[in-house]
């Protein structure tokens, strides 16, 4: 009976910390890109998609998965999601932060108009210490990350009104595929 006792009393307060941790978690996400250099794009864009944790993994076919939130002027109004899918060489598990800013109104609505989705083609720059590189959000090219503790952004640059930044918080994954993000949209 004690340890029954002991189990619930330790699991309700695990629960108090991680929902303390919980609460904070778009806001932390949102500070580690500012410290890398983003704080700019967040004053200046019209609004942005920001999610704390995606995760990746792969073996010749592969997949992402991640939940966020979408801010107008800096105002939460809804919720998204992103699913991407992949296939070509990939080995491996990742998680990572990610923030997409819009540009304008007409870039925000875009988005938000239901379910919305990068090609291969759109860029996505990987916050790194050490190297500045860009990385396809479809995957065509590894990155490395100094990871949440060391980023820095190294160039920016909105692409038909959308600029999407990286932050690798961990894992290793090995790729060279092709694929794309598809995002849906619930408004709050």
């Amino acid at each position: 009976m004690k340890l029954i006792f002991r189990v619930i009393v330790l699991t309700l307060l695990m629960s108090l910390v991680f929902s303390s941790a919980w609460a904070d978690k778009y806001s932390d996400t949102k500070k580690m890109f500012e410290d890398a250099g983003a704080s700019n794009l967040f004053s200046s864009a019209y609004g942005y998609a920001l999610f704390p944790t995606i995760g990746k993994a792969g073996f010749v076919v592969g997949g992402a998965y991640g939940k966020g939130r979408v801010y107008e002027q800096g105002k939460y109004i809804g919720d998204t999601a992103m699913t991407q899918a992949t296939i070509g060489f990939q080995l491996g598990g990742e998680g990572f932060s990610q923030v997409v800013f819009f540009q304008d109104k007409r870039a925000l609505n875009e988005f938000i108009s239901g379910n919305f989705e990068f090609g291969a083609d759109v860029q996505a720059v990987a916050l790194t210490a050490a190297v500045g590189a860009s990385a396809n959000t479809g995957g065509s090219s590894a990155t490395a990350s100094g990871g949440k503790n060391n980023a820095s952004i190294s160039s920016a640059g909105y692409y038909k009104g959308m600029a999407t930044f990286t932050i690798t918080k961990g894992g290793l994954m090995y790729e060279a595929s092709v694929g794309g993000q598809k995002f849906s949209y619930t408004k709050r």
